[in-house]
């Protein structure tokens, strides 16, 4: 088996050198990643600019040179487009986005550069997964959570899903004994993490910081934000098919017939 690995923490960051060393035992890897941190950036392009590929194990990027593959000084997409058409020298079996360093569920999969990386891969016909752990600096939190989360993928990649799907896995921190439960969940669609926290800067002007805040409401389903506050480890499917039939439909009866 081939994998691709990328991620939007970074090519140095300890989520992805503990997945490529995890998923290596079983499989031939190749890692194609952003130079530096590019979350939240979702599914963001580079095209004002040029890009530039360094090989790992390089001057400038001699660090975890056991790894073999690219940094690119782009974003998560660039990555995988670059990486499924120029630099990985075979066609993947499989894309893989990871580990974050935060968790990527709810409304947050909309703006997350790891899932913006894999709806991607899934697009381009590759099967996809995101992988994000509760956030944490520890690399051993990291390794722990690539034994769990690379079984998970392996079976999972069995189950025949529709093109364009992303399996996007969330694991907390207490889920890292090995011992926590993975349910199918669906992401939740709540506003959640909407809140700024404002500020003055030393030169006295005006910020407002992102937060985490407030948590999603209850609900009477089980979603993927309820799953991982209650322990649990959430696998949810995410489809990036851009057409809705039934508003379509809709449309089409407030247009004027077509003339002949």
């Amino acid at each position: 088996m081939k994998i691709l690995i990328t991620n939007d923490d970074g090519v140095h960051a300890q989520g992805i050198i503990q997945l490529a060393r995890q998923v290596s035992e079983d499989a031939e890897v190749f890692v194609v990643a952003p130079r530096t941190e590019q979350s939240g950036i979702s599914g963001a392009m580079t095209f004002l600019r040029p890009l530039f590929p360094v090989k790992l194990g390089g001057i400038r990027d001699s660090r975890d040179n056991d790894i073999p593959g690219y940094s690119v000084d782009g974003t998560p997409v660039d990555c995988v487009k670059l990486a499924l058409f120029d630099l990985c020298p075979w066609k993947p079996d499989m894309v893989i986005s990871g580990i974050n360093g935060g968790l990527n569920a709810g409304v947050n999969v909309s703006h997350s550069g790891t899932v913006g990386a894999a709806l991607v891969g899934a697009a381009l016909g590759v099967k996809s997964f995101a992988i994000s752990v509760e956030y944490t600096q520890e690399a051993d939190d990291y390794r722990r959570a690539a034994k769990i989360g690379w079984p998970l993928i392996q079976k999972l990649a069995q189950v025949p899903t529709p093109n364009r799907t992303v399996i996007n896995i969330n694991l907390p921190t207490v889920a890292l004994d090995g011992n926590a439960e993975v349910v199918s969940v669906p992401v939740e669609t709540a506003p959640m993490a909407h809140k700024f926290s404002k500020g003055m800067d030393p030169k006295d002007r005006p910020y407002y910081w992102a937060t985490c805040e407030p948590e999603p409401e209850p609900h009477d389903v089980e979603t993927d934000a309820a799953a991982l506050l209650a322990g649990k480890i959430s696998v949810s499917a995410i489809n990036s098919d851009l057409n809705f039939a039934e508003a379509q439909a809709l449309i089409a009866e407030q247009l004027p017939a077509a003339r002949p």
